[in-house]
């Protein structure tokens, strides 16, 4: 597969049932296929986008000072700021060549869940950014759990499965800055080869070149979103409770032309994270003889803290 497939998340909400069923089949071929698909339908309206793309757009271009009492010491990068080459893909000791910002979960009636969450962090500077932050984060995770149901009932589950799950789950909304380049990077992109860690991730900003993605031949494919879409992709959690029928597909964000070295990019993706207690154990459904169960049983808090290790945001 050379292209990335495109879908509208309004086949599936439709009320009709031949729409719905052609949504359902469209998006689990593509994502046992290649992981990746262009999502247009979504609850995003581009008034939000522009807000939230100005607020992002001020935060950094704060001095660094300012964004630096934004990093929160103890929590993983959770919450607040990151700052630029601290975040490395798994196995690599360089550093990506990017800045990030993390919006986390507005828990609704669960004292639980609320002591277990770090709480999101306040820009006193900008008293839009959070606002901007929080609708936009509550309209990606709405889009986020009708993908689901499109893809629980393409496995054979009820396709209300993953609702308890992702209610009040631990996402993050992540702005992303990857500043101009100002001299050739030693072994280091803008974000190296990686496989998301979460269950699917919805993507804001990749209607330039630069994100990339590795089919099943080893083919690095441009993935380029049209205005109206988000590209959404399979994670890792999602890949182990399909024991690899949905497909966690490798990604990158390459650095541009030479000519190009002096621009900004600008990327927002909503990594959708069930609550930890979600088991990730294989669905009896995608095990058979020839497809052996592939990964042990673990949950998802468990999961996350291990590749957070892996990733230098947690130490052991």
């Amino acid at each position: 597969m050379n292209a990335i497939p495109s879908v509208n998340l309004k086949d599936f909400i439709s009320e009709d049932p031949v729409r719905k069923e052609k949504f359902i089949n469209e998006i689990g071929a593509a994502f046992e296929n290649i992981g990746f698909v262009a999502l247009s339908g979504h609850f995003l309206e581009d008034e939000l986008v522009d807000k939230l793309y100005s607020e992002i757009k001020e935060f950094f271009h704060l001095p660094q000072a300012t964004k630096n009492r934004y990093e929160i010491e103890g929590i993983g990068g959770q919450r607040g700021y990151t700052s630029f080459g601290k975040e490395h893909a798994k196995g690599k000791k360089e550093g990506d060549l990017k800045e990030f910002w993390h919006f986390g979960q507005y828990v609704e009636n669960d004292p639980k869940l609320e002591a277990e969450y770090p709480d999101n962090v306040l820009v006193e500077e900008l008293p839009h950014f959070n606002t901007v932050g929080k609708e936009t984060y509550q309209k990606l995770e709405r889009t986020a759990k009708y993908v689901l149901r499109a893809l629980a009932l393409h496995l054979n589950l009820e396709e209300t499965y993953f609702d308890n799950y992702i209610k009040n789950g631990n996402s993050i909304l992540r702005p992303i800055h990857y500043p101009p380049i100002k001299e050739e990077p030693k072994n280091a992109v803008r974000a190296a080869a990686h496989g998301d860690i979460n269950l699917i991730t919805l993507l804001m900003g990749a209607h330039g070149k630069g994100l990339q993605v590795q089919n099943h031949e080893g083919k690095w494919v441009d993935a380029i979103a049209k205005t109206d879409e988000l590209m959404i992709n399979v994670g890792d959690m999602l890949s182990r409770l399909t024991n690899n029928k949905l497909k966690s597909t490798i990604h990158q964000v390459v650095n541009p032309p030479k000519e190009l070295w002096g621009t900004s990019r600008y990327s927002i993706p909503f990594f959708m994270h069930p609550i930890s207690e979600m088991p990730l154990d294989c669905l009896e459904n995608c095990i058979d003889a020839e497809h052996p169960k592939s990964f042990e049983d673990t949950t998802a808090g468990a999961y996350l803290n291990e590749r957070l290790i892996e990733l230098g945001l947690v130490k052991k």
